[in-house]
């Protein structure tokens, strides 16, 4: 028999002007043993996307592509492409993953056995990120070490708890469960559609399993700061929950925690310096040291169990400025001027 004819899995990936990581991410796929197909949904591409395509089609006989022409009232662009391959999937397990992946090698034998072993309906991973300048270095680490608080492994992962997470980079779901929760149809507009079917499987009843996924995945999610900093405004406000409570939480930890410490003793030292005699402003200056490597030493253990290089720690206070930032803007987005923009296109949203 073919690898197509034995496979179990449908993989599905929506493409949208990837022309830099596509032929990356299907040849990391087409490498995994188990596949059945994959599907590659181009979503009116204005790139070379499609050509890169094409080009692979020859040696990778499991590769189809799909492509849509139009984007239905009520859809999102995501959602939609995705969903036109899931109709087309013939596999018993489907993984949808993102163009700008890449997969080790065995990750998906080894993830496909123990979501079966382990009896979960949806396994979804939290890949290792790619940080390669310094404004990435500072913003990512953070934004996922405290997205990891707000959705615990452990909780997410415990079908007693009603936490439920999903992370759209990495979601392999059993086909008869997706399509007993209407699939994406059911989550069509809705921007965290990842988050949105782990909350509907695990309220029917399913297992999700949720586990740092470095060693399996890896990804560089934005190419340039204003990418990053449309993808976060996008999703940071939905991802707290649309709570002001819980982003203003956040703003105080982020000050206090991050921001703050680091500040003021840079300013006690500069006075220090004006000032060497000065027995308080030592002694406040020794305390704040203390905090400052207390801090950082929880956030490089913090970041090293996502996957991170603990080096990425040095942008820290950075990083909370940035981010600071980053949620205020997001609360602006869908509360006040109620649109995003992202990947060519204008969304609208509801507060």
């Amino acid at each position: 028999m073919s690898q197509n004819e034995t496979g179990r899995v449908s993989i599905i990936v929506p493409a949208r002007n990837e022309e830099t990581n596509i032929e990356r991410a299907v040849r990391s796929l087409a490498a995994q043993q188990g596949v059945r197909e994959i599907l590659i949904v181009d979503d009116q591409t204005e790139d070379r996307t499609l050509e890169r395509l094409e080009a692979m089609k020859a040696e990778i006989p499991l590769l189809r592509v799909l492509r849509i022409d139009s984007l239905p009232e009520g859809w999102l662009g995501k959602t939609y492409a995705v969903s036109i391959a899931a109709r087309e999937a013939v596999g018993d397990w489907l993984l949808f993953t993102d163009a700008d992946t890449e997969h080790l090698p065995g990750s998906l034998a080894a993830l496909l056995e123990r979501a079966e072993r382990e009896g979960a309906d949806l396994l979804s991973l939290s890949p290792g990120q790619i940080t390669p300048t310094w404004w990435e270095e500072a913003v990512i680490p953070l934004v996922y070490v405290n997205l990891a608080r707000l959705y615990r492994f452990e909780d997410v992962s415990n079908p007693r708890s009603p936490v439920a997470a999903a992370n759209g980079q990495y979601l392999l779901i059993r086909r008869t469960v997706y399509a007993r929760v209407g699939g994406h149809q059911a989550v069509r507009n809705e921007i965290l559609e990842d988050v949105e079917l782990a909350k509907r499987v695990k309220a029917a009843g399913g297992k999700v399993l949720f586990l740092p996924g470095a060693a399996w995945v890896q990804t560089r999610m934005y190419h340039t700061f204003g990418e990053m900093w449309a993808g976060w405004s996008k999703n940071l406000f939905l991802l707290y929950g649309r709570s002001f409570a819980k982003i203003l939480t956040a703003l105080a930890e982020l000050c206090a925690l991050d921001f703050l410490p680091g500040a003021f003793l840079i300013l006690l030292f500069m006075w220090l310096l004006s000032s060497p005699g000065n027995l308080i402003v030592l002694g406040a200056v020794l305390g704040c040291v203390l905090i400052v490597m207390v801090q950082q030493a929880r956030y490089m253990r913090a970041v090293t169990h996502l996957g991170f290089d603990s080096r990425v720690a040095r942008w820290r206070l950075e990083g909370a400025v940035i981010v600071a930032a980053l949620l205020i803007n997001s609360v602006l987005a869908h509360r006040i001027s109620h649109h995003i923009d992202w990947k060519g296109r204008r969304y609208s949203i509801r507060g």
